[in-house]
């Protein structure tokens, strides 16, 4: 796929990924992805596939599923009423589809997210976290640019790169643009190449999208918003504080929404121990 070729389709793959996270409670009709996507009807599934690494059905499919693990990880609600969340017809058909995929049904992952709250209360004494604001947020655009694959071993510089020079290209600088990144998955439940990253700057102004970076809406809402002072690489067992030591001791129960980290600091200008990142966790 040549690389202009593959700029236009990437802008267009955006639209329709967006729509599928956006849906996963509906039917979602392949056809009217591909009337989304603007892609040749005779080669929409021939491009989906080779810029999402699989078929367009088995990623609808995979992303209902790693949902669905979220949800009893993180959720009260019954596996009856997640199944009906994630778009699938009955509790059965999910519990099957769960079992082939991760190896377990949903309720033995259910009841395993014991085993990890016992081993996240050894790091949280080492950690300069402080306790969560509890903040309404309103709706905000971004410019974004998605990347899968490990957390630790992606190329954020370069994507950081691609979009400040869209700031610069479309004059879109102004007071209050914000570094954001939107880690939509949960590398303990997904494979470690399947996990996926935005990285986002909040504009004021008005954007258009540009091949492989986009333009979106960040719903707002309710966040529990934390403060962390220290390395990037001790991201984990911050997670592992905010969603097992504090999350799950807590009334408040997670909206279907992904997690924002806010990068305060300048890496190249910082320490690494005094670097300050801010974690948006949604709640009801």
């Amino acid at each position: 796929m040549k690389d202009t070729s593959k700029h236009i389709y990437q802008e267009h793959l955006n639209t329709i990924i967006e729509y599928i996270h956006n849906h996963l409670d509906s039917k979602i009709d392949i056809a009217h992805l591909a009337e989304l996507s603007h892609f040749s009807p005779y080669h929409f599934h021939r491009i989906t596939r080779a810029l999402l690494g699989e078929p367009i059905g088995a990623y609808i499919t995979r992303i209902r599923l790693e949902t669905a693990a979220k949800m009893l990880r993180y959720s009260k609600h019954s596996v009856e009423e997640i199944a009906y969340n994630v778009g699938f017809e009955t509790p059965s058909s999910l519990s099957k589809a769960f079992k082939n995929h991760f190896g377990i049904s949903p309720t033995q992952h259910r009841n395993r997210k014991q085993l990890v709250i016992k081993t996240a209360n050894i790091m949280t004494t080492e950690l300069n976290i402080k306790k969560p604001k509890i903040q309404e947020l309103k709706n905000q655009m971004c410019l974004y640019y998605s990347m899968q694959g490990d957390y630790q071993k992606l190329d954020y510089p370069m994507a950081w790169q691609k979009l400040w020079g869209e700031v610069k290209a479309q004059k879109l600088f102004t007071k209050g643009i914000q570094m954001l990144g939107l880690p939509h998955d949960d590398p303990s439940v997904i494979d470690s190449n399947k996990t996926r990253y935005d990285a986002c700057l909040i504009i004021h102004k008005d954007a258009k999208p540009n091949g492989d970076v986009g333009v979106k809406e960040l719903k707002g809402g309710k966040f529990a918003v934390f403060l962390y002072q220290g390395s990037y690489k001790h991201f984990a067992e911050v997670y592992n504080y905010m969603f097992n030591d504090w999350l799950l001791q807590t009334d408040y129960e997670l909206r279907d929404a992904p997690v924002r980290e806010r990068y305060i600091s300048n890496p190249e200008r910082v320490a690494e121990e005094k670097l300050k990142t801010e974690f948006y966790i949604p709640i009801k």
